[in-house]
């Protein structure tokens, strides 16, 4: 892994990616054309050093985007519990009915349950117990319900929460990429349960 300025010559950076969501983070495609480093440029000054921090990260990473997960699915289900009482049919408040409570009910046991997994997998990374299957298992759980939450989000909010101007809509395209990086929901089924297979062979006599 090296470590090159933008400035160095041959180094162009694309135009900003247009994506479904997060708009904020500005990503874009990044050409080496010829491009030479020095050996000082070489990150950990070992061939393997940069990798391992890499991994490192990554797994950390895990942790931090299912705690942004839940922080996406809180604002959802705020907003859905904001828009359920206020909003009425047939002079009724749409949270009356049972349906709708229903929804709410779901979204806000996904959320409890995804600060829980994430609380503790962001303890047992510090603690240093558990610092692969736990944030991967986090990852997994939270970032899936993340998207469930929006989606439900968007369904108690009916045609509104298709609109643009409307919160739910942009928490809704924006959590889809949370299932993707730092590690797909595939590969985090894999390294949990490659993991457990392993763990159990090394535990017998």
């Amino acid at each position: 892994m090296f470590l090159v300025p933008a400035g160095t010559p041959g180094v162009s950076v694309g135009p900003k990616d247009a994506k479904m969501g997060q708009e904020g983070a500005w990503t874009a495609d990044v050409t080496f054309d010829a491009v030479r480093v020095p050996a000082s440029a070489l990150v950990g000054g070992a061939e393997e050093a940069g990798y391992r921090a890499a991994m490192f990260s990554l797994a950390r990473g895990r942790v931090h985007i299912a705690a942004l997960a839940v922080g996406c699915a809180q604002r959802a289900l705020d907003e859905s519990v904001a828009y359920a009482a206020a909003s009425t049919q047939g002079g009724v408040p749409i949270g009356d009915y049972q349906l709708v409570q229903a929804m709410l009910a779901d979204q806000y046991t996904g959320v409890a349950a995804g600060r829980a997994i994430a609380r503790s997998a962001a303890a047992a990374w510090d603690s240093g117990a558990d610092r692969k299957v736990a944030p991967s298992a986090a990852k997994l759980f939270c970032t899936e319900m993340a998207g469930r939450v929006a989606d439900l989000a968007v369904q108690v909010h009916g045609g509104t929460g298709y609109m643009r101007e409307v919160p739910v809509e942009r928490i809704y395209r924006d959590v889809r990429l949370l299932r993707l990086y730092e590690g797909t929901s595939e590969i985090q089924r894999l390294i949990i349960g490659g993991s457990l297979i392993r763990g159990q062979r090394a535990a017998r006599p």
